[in-house]
């Protein structure tokens, strides 16, 4: 019972070395941190998804794309999706555009699309914003945990010195004190790990319906009379 009591994780914790406990303490830090961000890219990448969904649905149901854009202006900015900003900033580009008469046909598609790329770089940009976060989580924790670790049995075997004949009993709370910080470091990259994986996957599906959109959108104005 003593020896159970005394590698308790909080044991092991409270008596581990200044430096392995900021270690540990950076750790708990870095992985409450991407768990934020994990719920917060989880909810955003959904309501992004739904929004798409519903903005292709209007689009392909409703012929009448001034009564789309007059929509999609009146709208708030926070209720609308990534594809219906790349409507907007299209369409208004077209019929700007349109008004000059000078402009010949394909400089004003020419125009048109580069308006929708614009607006979709920065739509790119914001599903993306925090994945570098939860990416650098991922690759640099196990290390940080791994240097606690090294630092950690280090002092176990530095405190050996001093004592004539060396037992498990000895060794053996230094060393857990020291593997706690792995384990910390692992704690905090596989689930931003799988985070990252999953949600650059969504993103990237998200990004080839946003191009696939922009092509049928420039189609479509093209046959515009």
């Amino acid at each position: 019972m003593e020896v159970t009591q005394d590698l308790s994780f909080v044991h092991l914790i409270g008596n581990a070395s200044v430096l392995v406990q900021l270690v540990m303490g950076l750790l708990l830090l870095v992985s409450l941190m991407s768990w934020w961000y994990i719920f917060l890219k989880m909810f955003a990448i959904r309501a992004e998804k739904k929004l798409t969904e519903d903005f292709e649905e209007a689009f392909w149901r409703n012929p009448d794309l001034q009564q789309l854009y007059r929509q999609a202006s009146s709208a708030s900015r926070k209720d609308m999706g990534a594809l219906e900003r790349i409507f907007e900033a299209g369409y208004a580009e077209y019929s700007k555009l349109k008004k000059q008469r000078a402009m010949d046909d394909g400089a004003v598609m020419e125009g048109t699309r580069r308006a929708m790329r614009a607006t979709y770089q920065r739509e790119m940009d914001r599903l993306e914003s925090h994945l570098a976060f939860l990416a650098s989580v991922g690759s640099v924790s196990p290390y940080v945990g791994l240097f606690g670790t090294v630092w950690g049995i280090m002092n176990a075997f530095r405190g050996l010195a001093n004592v004539g004949q060396a037992t498990l009993a000895h060794v053996a709370p230094g060393i857990a004190e020291a593997l706690v910080a792995t384990a910390m470091g692992l704690f905090a990259a596989i689930p931003a790990v799988v985070a990252y994986n999953r949600y650059a996957h969504d993103i990237d599906r998200l990004a080839s319906r946003f191009d696939s959109f922009t092509e049928e959108f420039s189609n479509v104005l093209q046959r515009q009379p």
